[in-house]
This record gives C-alpha cells, structure tokens and sequence, in this order.
C-alpha cells in the first residue's frame, strides 16, 4: 500500500452522508471514508420509504397516479407500497378524515413502525378544506404529528413527489418530527409530542 509523499495532501470532499471521504490516488492508495452511523442510517431511511396510503377522497387518486409508470414514485426509493401499518414508515394522509375516522388514523399510525413519518396531502388532510363542519377533522395535526403539508385540492401529482422529495431531505438533515424528538430525549429533554 503506497502512501502519500509527505506534503501531498489527499483530496477531501463532502458526502451526503455528512462525513469526508477521500478520493482514489493515482498511486493507488486505499480509499477511506468517515462519518457517524446516523447520517449513514438516515441516508438509507430517506431512499427506503415504505408509504402506507391513508386515502379517504378525491386525493387517494392523485396518489394512485404518483405511482404509475408516468410519474414512478419507485425512482425516489418509496415503490413498495404497503396496506399494513407494522410494515410501513411512511403515513400519507390523502383526503378528508372525519371524526369517526380519526381514532383509526390515530391506531394506524401508532402501529407504524418506528421512525416514522406523516405526508399530509391536500387541502382536507392539512386543514379540513371546505368542510368547515362538526364531523370533519380541521387538520390532522390535531392527532398526530406531521412533517411534510402538500397543499392543494386535490394537489397535483407533482406536488406530491415535491413532498416526498422534502421529506427525504428532511431525514438526511435530520429535521422530521421522529428525529427531533429522538435528539430531545437524547439530550436529557422531555419526550413527548409537540
């Protein structure tokens, strides 16, 4: 293994992963790379999504189309959509929850495995929408926390493959809600959700 002469720097570059790595010598020394387990886990969490569909209304179709061969949410490493919470980590909200339905909502998502992560998709998801009435649930961030909002009614395909791509990189940075409230309790702070 030939090492560098001394005086010969090795070219350094960021990784997304959030360490450094050194690129292969002319030489042919060894390349090295350094970085916490973390950003690896998150990077590997972020290109792994399993989304489990909640769709209620008119937005559960939009989601249907996200994953058909025009707009392939398979090329953003979220294909393998799952109908059972225990095998799934991502939750998307897609329609109008009304109060009966929210208690469910609520049992699905606490039977996610962890971390886990909420998209909520459309107008009705994030704030009611028009159905400004008793029976429907104004935002569903009344019951569990959610990390991403795509607004619209109902949104675009494209808006939701936005939303997907914010969340993957709100998980490399670290800045969902399952990762803040892990680094809180961490840190010796109250666990609990805000």
């Amino acid at each position: 293994m030939a090492r560098p002469k001394s005086g010969q720097e090795l070219p350094v570059m960021n990784t997304a992963a959030g360490g450094t790595a050194a690129a292969r010598q002319p030489d042919g020394s060894n390349v090295f790379l350094t970085t916490r387990l973390e950003h690896v886990l998150d990077s590997a969490r972020a290109n792994s999504l399993w989304p489990f569909p909640f769709g209620t209304a008119c937005c559960a179709i939009e989601f249907m189309s996200v994953v058909m061969s025009h707009y392939d949410l398979s090329r953003f490493g979220a294909e393998v959509v799952r109908f059972s919470p225990r095998q799934s980590d991502l939750l998307i909200v897609a329609g109008t929850v009304t109060d009966k339905m929210a208690p469910v909502m609520v049992r699905i998502y606490e039977q996610m495995a962890e971390p886990k992560y909420v998209i909520s998709m459309g107008a009705c998801a994030c704030t009611g929408g028009f159905y400004r009435a008793y029976h429907v649930v104004q935002g569903i961030d009344e019951f569990i926390p959610v990390d991403i909002y795509v607004p619209g009614c109902p949104p675009t395909p494209e808006a939701l493959l936005t939303g997907v791509v914010s969340l993957q990189e709100m998980i490399r940075r670290g800045e969902t809600h399952y990762q803040r409230m892990a680094a809180a309790a961490k840190a010796g702070g109250v666990h609990g959700d805000a």
